[in-house]
C-alpha cells in the first residue's frame, strides 16, 4: 500500500514537473515572437516609403458594360438596324460579311440573316469569342499598354478585330500597320473608339 502512494505521489510529482516545464516553453516562445514582431514592425516603420512610377493613367470605367458596347458597336456600323445591307453586301445591326458568317458555320441565307435579330447577336457573340480565342496572347500581352500611341483594352482589339479580323490586329502589334477596311476606318479608330469596355463571356 505504501509502494502504490510513493509511486502515485511520484508520478504527481513528475506530472506537476513536466506543465511547469511546458508552461515554461510557451511562455519564453510567446516572448521569442513578441520580439520578433516588433522587431520586424519597427523595421517596416522606419523604412523610407517606396514610389511605383506610372507612366500613364489608368482609368478602369464601370459603367462601361457588354451591353453598352454591343449598342455603341451597332449604333456606329449601322445605326442598330438589324436590317441593313451596305453597298459592299454587308449584313445586319454589326454589318456582317457573307463570308464570317459561313466561316462560323451559321446556315442562313442574308435575307434570313437580316430577319433575325437573335440570330445576330449569338453571331455577333460568337465572333467575338472567336477572335478572343485568336488573339488570347497579344490581349495577355498588349492589355493596359499603350502601343503605337494607342492604349490598348480587350474591348479595343476585339472591335478592331471585327474590323479588319485578328490577323490585321497581329500585323498591327507586330509591325504598327494600321489596316482600314473599304471604307477608311482604322485599327486604331476602333480601338480608341471602342476601349475600355468591360466585356462578359459565358
Amino acid at each position: 500500500m505504501k509502494k502504490t502512494n510513493k509511486l502515485r505521489n511520484f508520478i504527481s510529482y513528475k506530472s506537476k514537473k513536466q506543465v511547469e516545464r511546458n508552461i515554461f516553453f510557451i511562455y519564453i516562445g510567446f516572448i521569442i515572437t513578441g520580439i520578433v514582431f516588433f522587431t520586424f514592425f519597427r523595421y517596416l516603420i522606419i523604412q523610407p516609403p517606396v514610389y511605383i512610377k506610372i507612366d500613364k493613367e489608368i482609368y478602369c470605367d464601370t459603367t462601361k458594360t457588354h451591353d453598352l458596347f454591343l449598342y455603341s458597336l451597332g449604333k456606329y456600323e449601322s445605326g442598330n438596324d438589324y436590317q441593313s445591307i451596305n453597298r459592299l453586301g454587308y449584313l445586319g445591326k454589326y454589318q456582317f460579311s457573307p463570308e464570317t458568317i459561313k466561316q462560323l458555320k451559321i446556315k442562313c441565307t442574308p435575307q434570313e440573316f437580316i430577319d433575325q435579330p437573335m440570330l445576330q447577336e449569338r453571331t455577333m457573340y460568337l465572333y467575338l469569342k472567336y477572335n478572343k480565342n485568336e488573339l488570347k496572347e497579344y490581349i495577355g500581352k498588349y492589355q493596359f499598354t499603350w502601343q503605337h500611341d494607342v492604349y490598348i483594352t480587350e474591348s479595343g482589339i476585339l472591335s478592331a478585330a471585327h474590323l479588319v479580323g485578328p490577323n490585321n490586329i497581329k500585323k498591327f502589334f507586330e509591325t504598327g500597320h494600321n489596316s482600314t477596311d473599304a471604307n477608311g476606318v482604322s485599327v486604331k479608330n476602333y480601338m480608341k473608339l471602342f476601349g475600355g469596355y468591360n466585356l462578359e463571356f459565358k
